[in-house]
């Protein structure tokens, strides 16, 4: 016999109350959150913080020379070194945040059975800490496109912003969705380790995209490749670091902004649908977990 359940006054139902939005409003708990992530991260580490520098260093040295030496793309792309980590930098905030934000919930199975609070805490949490990782490489790619002259305009900030403010709120939304099925079926993180996968490669980082449009021409298949909410913003992120460098002639993919604007609701349509799965599977997490 199915009893109905009255909660105490003062308490709420999990997943009846206003999600992300009760969510932000806890700033002291979040802080919380991510201090205990990244102190759990670090722990018993030598190095630490210095990883945020050493795993991206690691990644670009052998990416610049199997792909930029090797296969030549440094004589092909000027200032490769900078077109290639721009986007580096922009996929391995992905990874990391929709990775992470993914196991969010599973991750924190102690918490989430013992004390109710907003369980998006642990998603955003998640993605801060990736932000937090961003920051060194950020200043890393700064560095280095002064180095090769970058001289940008506001434009090309305003892309940087634009591109940084999509892939969160993409990661983000893609983080919920995926964070919730995770508690449901654990296969939900191997799916996400192919989709890490598969977006790197089908982003314009080891390569330009006119090698894309050599291939596939500017019709529909060039629309399918530029649909992938990544690729304009690996882009964007062309835009503000490499483009304004010395001795480039950028050149705009075609329809550009239009796909960038496709990202922007994409993404936001992503959160909107993972923070509604993600509200209406809450109340069976401390049950599943």
């Amino acid at each position: 016999m199915t009893q109905n359940v009255t909660m105490p006054s003062g308490y709420d139902r999990p997943g009846t109350g206003r999600g992300l939005l009760d969510a932000l409003n806890n700033r002291f708990l979040l802080h919380l959150l991510v201090n205990k992530d990244l102190r759990v991260r670090y722990r018993g580490s030598a190095l630490g913080m210095l990883w945020s520098y050493v795993k991206p260093a690691v990644q670009f040295l052998v990416f610049y020379f199997a792909v930029g030496v090797f296969l030549g793309m440094e004589r092909v792309v000027h200032n490769f070194a900078v077109y290639l980590f721009a986007g580096i930098i922009a996929i391995n905030l992905f990874n990391e945040a929709f990775g992470n934000a993914t196991r969010s919930i599973v991750g924190n199975s102690a918490l989430v059975k013992k004390i109710y609070m907003p369980r998006q805490l642990f998603s955003i949490s998640a993605v801060w800490v990736a932000v937090v990782h961003f920051v060194p490489q950020l200043v890393v790619l700064v560095v280095g496109a002064l180095v090769v002259g970058w001289r940008p305009g506001p434009l090309n900030l305003l892309a940087g912003v634009l591109g940084f403010l999509i892939l969160v709120v993409l990661s983000l939304g893609l983080g919920l969705l995926f964070g919730a099925l995770n508690v449901m079926m654990r296969d939900s993180e191997n799916i996400v380790d192919l989709i890490a996968m598969v977006v790197s490669w089908t982003s314009p980082v080891l390569y330009h995209w006119q090698n894309v449009t050599t291939v596939l021409g500017t019709g529909r298949g060039w629309t399918l490749y530029m649909l992938n909410p990544l690729t304009p913003i690996v882009e964007l992120f062309h835009y503000c670091f490499w483009a304004p460098t010395s001795g480039v002639e950028y050149l705009e993919p075609p329809g550009m902004w239009l796909f960038v604007a496709t990202s922007a609701l994409t993404s936001i349509l992503i959160l909107v649908l993972g923070e509604g799965l993600f509200r209406r599977l809450d109340g069976r997490f401390a049950q599943e977990l």
